[in-house]
């Protein structure tokens, strides 16, 4: 890092000699007129207009100006990419998925179900949004940084102007729609915010006392095990208490029909079943003929037919690995092409072969846990020993499937606790507020958006001032998209002020 200006005085109060981020030394006099070119390396100096409106030069062949717009049109750019390959690559496999079930029936029309065209439209629309939206907000996270750096000073605006630049450019999720809400996004980016926040405090000789216990090793299994609880309750018992997006990904690795889901649910409130055609005219698309019991006391004929609970869960793990390998193959793959995109061309085979055993582990965990959960082992064990089947004893049996996270590295089980507790805080205060447990806010109508600027601010924050806090993939990846904090350089004006 290029050495901070010293400002030390050479003769009178008028010049002072500094050490520009050129390396070099220059003799400038502050009180000379400002249309004389003093130093040909501290030029934002030169004009009045150059310092308050830093990129608004007269001398736009300035190479500080040029270099710090073009910081803001590469992080919009790199922001841009980021949301729109993630947004797109996800919204690539769900049209793929449609697509391969071939044309919508008459029936699902009516229902309302959208055509093929329209879902490859709507993903088009969605991958740009979510483009626009990070594009946005690195741009403007970099340009309200570089404009209060340039009024203030590197040294003077260090330990807060991160903090305002992510407040300001949290407001950029609007641009995925006015009226989408993203409740689970932002709370997510809260948890993530509050993990940085915990680390800092657990090095602060002040708080590390208070913040000891989030440093248990098991913490992030028995979170992961909370949230499934919550979340595979909620997906039988109310689904909308989730996003839609949230329960078409569940709906596709839980594998199970709408009409098995159904009878579970009926089952475990005490409500008469009312669709046990529908389960076994599902059964019978698929060679199974079955009949089934309406006065039964336990759901597992419904759920797995006439297989074993034992068997079942071998013939549903090979397919919900099947299913879990095109989710995480863009996981693993589009991170190593910008973490590692200069050792990539070094030791392809090393990253790459990485790259696979981490796909293939990942989707071993989400196979287990969706083997594990209500479906089939856990709620069957628990059915058939107390012979009943109620809400308790789905919460109950929906706790467990969380230990498959143990299969997951390290590094990443956090990661994935965390998202999966936003999802389930989300839908635990949906149910108490339908409940009528917790009032309905109608003052607040984008709550999400003041929370994920509350914790942008946080995280970016902890990015310019705590950095050893993160991670280095993640650190690596907001390097590459924000650019390494400038040296903290002071010019003689910023020292006079």
């Amino acid at each position: 890092m290029s050495p901070a200006c010293d400002g030390t005085d050479t003769s009178t109060t008028t010049s002072c000699k500094c050490f520009c981020e050129e390396n070099e030394a220059c003799n400038v006099d502050i009180d000379a007129k400002p249309d004389i070119q003093n130093c040909p390396h501290c030029r934002k100096l030169d004009h009045p207009s150059s310092f308050y409106f830093p990129f608004l030069t007269s001398d736009f062949r300035s190479e500080k100006d040029v270099e710090k717009l073009w910081r803001i049109v590469i992080a919009s750019a790199k922001g841009f990419s980021i949301g729109a390959g993630l947004k797109g690559g996800l919204a690539l496999f769900s049209v793929l998925t449609r697509l391969k079930k071939g044309r919508l029936s008459a029936s699902q029309r009516k229902a309302g179900m959208v055509s093929n065209s329209e879902a490859i439209v709507r993903a088009f629309k969605e991958t740009l949004r979510y483009g626009l939206f990070l594009g946005s907000f690195a741009g403007t996270f970099v340009t309200v940084d570089e404009l209060i750096a340039a009024l203030g000073g590197h040294r003077r605006t260090a330990s807060w102007r991160a903090l305002l630049a992510g407040a300001i450019a949290g407001p950029s999720m609007l641009l995925t729609g006015p009226n989408t809400q993203h409740t689970s996004l932002a709370i997510y980016i809260l948890m993530r915010a509050a993990v940085l926040a915990s680390r800092c405090g657990i090095k602060s000789k002040r708080f590390g006392g208070i913040c000891k216990p989030l440093t248990w090793s098991h913490g992030d299994i028995f979170l992961m095990c909370l949230s499934s609880s919550q979340i595979l309750s909620a997906y039988i018992l109310k689904p909308d208490s989730l996003p839609p997006s949230y329960n078409s990904f569940l709906n596709t690795h839980a594998g199970k029909h709408s009409a098995i889901l159904q009878g579970i649910k009926e089952m475990a409130s005490g409500m008469p079943l009312t669709n046990l055609e529908g389960v076994e005219k599902h059964y019978k698309s698929m060679g199974v003929n079955i009949k089934l019991d309406p006065e039964m006391k336990v759901p597992c004929s419904i759920v797995h037919g006439h297989q074993s609970c034992e068997s079942h869960i071998l013939s549903f793990l090979v397919q919900a690995y099947a299913r879990a390998l095109p989710v995480y193959l863009p996981v693993y793959l589009f991170p190593a092409l910008i973490v590692h995109r200069q050792d990539l061309m070094k030791r392809p085979y090393s990253i790459l072969g990485k790259g696979l055993f981490g796909t293939a582990r990942s989707s071993l965990f989400l196979s287990v846990y969706c083997a594990t959960a209500w479906l089939v082992m856990w709620t069957c064990i628990l059915f058939r020993t107390f012979k009943r089947c109620n809400i308790p004893m789905v919460a109950m049996g929906t706790f467990p499937p969380g230990l498959a996270l143990a299969i997951e590295k390290k590094s990443r089980r956090i990661e994935i606790s965390l998202y999966c507790f936003a999802r389930a805080i989300e839908s635990f205060f949906t149910c108490m507020v339908d409940a009528g447990y917790f009032p309905r806010s109608k003052k607040l109508n984008r709550a999400d958006v003041v929370i994920f600027s509350l914790s942008t601010a946080i995280i970016m924050h902890c990015y310019a001032q705590e950095r050893e806090v993160f991670r280095s993939k993640y650190l690596n990846v907001l390097d590459w998209v924000f650019g390494v904090p400038p040296p903290k350089c002071e010019t003689p004006r910023d020292k006079h002020n």
